[in-house]
């Protein structure tokens, strides 16, 4: 595995429940950083690289996940570099944690978590949401599906979903798959109303289905064995079950699909697409 990347300065804290950081990097770039001593626990850093990598390998906008290495000097100048509990401080410890690539330079790009839905239709990439599904459904994605909306500039024409924040799929530290129809979807049905038949998940779809094993493994294979706590035989078990699930996809799809949420209004099973849900692998 390559050297990771060095911090080099913290810029603030960021909301939600892993307690993020965002730092810049020795290689210029920004990024959104968790600890391996989040609140959620150390495994919602392999589930991060995991995750992400396999959804790049399906083609979606996620953002680059690496190991970045933290060092003594900078916890030591860096009173904000702390997980805060029950009104207790406690610094980051150095070594290596998660670091999420961010969307762009935060001084030139606005970046928003959440748009009206009067703006969605701003939102160049929107048919992305259906194609996350995929990934959400195959992983067991146990929180809610979360994006980010970017624009560089005032002039610029509409805004880009960026995926983030797969720390919950496997059950986050569980490392279990208790699938459930309106889990790991986003909040609001408007992103998925132009969806009518099975094509809107492609490509995305079949590179799921026809992945390997060995590519699912060259994946894990990069996780710092410290993320899932040397535990070795656990994340065997995690990649079988990945491997394994790729024949559920289309059934899980369906029963969000045929859930009392009714996210697809405009479902049509025609052409291709209108294959077997439940077909053999």
């Amino acid at each position: 595995m390559s050297h990771p990347l060095s911090a080099v300065q913290q810029i603030r804290r960021l909301r939600g429940g892993s307690q993020a950081q965002l730092l810049r990097a020795s290689d210029g770039a920004y990024y959104v950083t968790k600890s391996a001593q989040n609140p959620q626990h150390v495994r919602v850093l392999a589930n991060e690289m995991l995750a992400t990598r396999l959804g790049q390998l399906l083609g979606l906008p996620l953002a680059r996940v690496e190991p970045i290495e933290i060092s003594p000097w900078l916890i030591e100048h860096t009173s904000e570099l702390s997980i805060e509990i029950g009104g207790t401080s406690t610094p980051w410890k150095p070594g290596v944690h998660l670091a999420s690539l961010y969307v762009d330079d935060p001084a030139t790009t606005h970046v928003f978590d959440y748009l009206p839905e009067s703006m969605i239709d701003s939102v160049r990439n929107v048919a992305d949401f259906g194609r996350v599904l995929v990934l959400d459904r195959w992983a067991c994605n146990c929180d809610g599906r979360q994006a980010v909306f970017s624009r560089k500039g005032k002039r610029s024409r509409g805004y880009f979903a960026t995926f983030i924040d797969q720390g919950y799929c496997f059950n986050a530290s569980e490392w279990s798959f208790p699938d459930s129809p309106l889990r790991g979807v986003y909040a609001r049905n408007c992103v998925y109303k132009d969806i009518s038949s099975w094509d809107a998940f492609e490509p995305a779809l079949s590179r799921a289905e026809q992945m390997d094993v060995e590519e699912i493994w060259r994946i894990a294979a990069e996780i710092p064995e410290e993320w899932y706590e040397f535990d070795h035989c656990a994340l065997h078990q995690l990649v079988e079950n990945l491997y394994q699930r790729r024949g559920m996809i289309r059934d899980l799809i369906v029963a969000f699909r045929t859930s009392n949420r009714n996210p697809f209004p405009n479902w049509r099973q025609t052409g291709i697409g209108a294959r077997s849900a439940s077909r053999a692998l």
